[in-house]
């Protein structure tokens, strides 16, 4: 699996919200990356994949075109919360 900045950066947001670790924390730096093995990088691949595919062209700052990506977050975590946090993560 191809790592970047942005999957990685999802992945460390994404595990703020583990439901196995209660507490807030951020991936260490070295993350093993055996996508079989950790759910939360199967969602943050998934994530990180479907925004690629449906973001449209200058999409930051058009609110049509960000609520495309938004509808797409929310088609995989169906939670507004969710969607609205990562967003913001992916927005920058």
């Amino acid at each position: 699996m191809k790592k970047n900045p942005a999957l990685r950066t999802i992945y460390n947001h994404l595990k703020q919200f583990d439901p196995i670790n209660s507490i807030l924390k951020v991936a260490e730096e070295s993350v093993c990356y055996d996508a079989s093995k950790d759910s939360v990088l199967n969602l943050a691949v998934e994530i990180d994949r479907t925004i690629k595919r449906v973001r449209p062209d200058n999409w930051r700052g058009s609110q049509p075109r960000e609520n495309s990506i938004k509808k797409a977050l929310y088609a995989i975590l169906q939670n507004e919360l969710q969607v609205e946090s990562i967003f913001i993560v992916v927005k920058e």
